[in-house]
């Protein structure tokens, strides 16, 4: 039998990639304990996450998913696809954020990206603009915005 040998994450540069290349990630399902979790962590306890009561009678007619949260699982959904492999070194900028339609505990969310920036610095880094697009299980999209990164070169 031969052995095969996988490493994680898979070795990439800003040379893999290219406008208009995308990626669409599997589904993850955002449950109350996501939530309450979130809400938890940074502390932001407000009414629209957590009193189930005070937002019966609301415009959703439930709890809704932090934004920063819905925002934080599609940068983990993007991360955990192997997309990037090792070429991000830095983070430049989140721009364009806008949050669309509510997300609930229950939906399934996944995130289609797309390269929509790819501009050399001329030095060890290329600068890596992905569009992030993320959808619920009827593919509505919730939120979108655009991350800015460095990404090494090959040079």
């Amino acid at each position: 039998m031969t052995r095969r040998a996988f490493s994680d994450p898979q070795v990439k540069c800003f040379e893999d990639f290219e406008l208009g290349d995308t990626m669409t990630t599997r589904g993850r399902t955002v449950d109350i304990g996501d939530i309450t979790s979130f809400a938890g962590l940074t502390g932001d306890h407000y009414q629209l996450h957590t009193d189930a009561t005070f937002m019966e009678g609301s415009r959703f007619g439930q709890r809704i998913a932090h934004g920063p949260l819905t925002f934080s699982l599609a940068v983990g959904l993007i991360g955990g696809s192997g997309f990037y492999g090792d070429a991000i070194a830095a983070l430049v900028e989140i721009t364009g954020l806008k949050a669309t339609k509510p997300v609930f505990a229950g939906d399934t969310l996944h995130v289609v990206a797309e390269v929509t920036g790819h501009e050399t610095t001329g030095g060890k880094h290329g600068i890596l603009a992905v569009t992030y697009s993320v959808r619920n299980q009827s593919g509505d999209e919730v939120m979108t915005f655009l991350q800015t990164m460095l990404a090494k070169r090959r040079v």
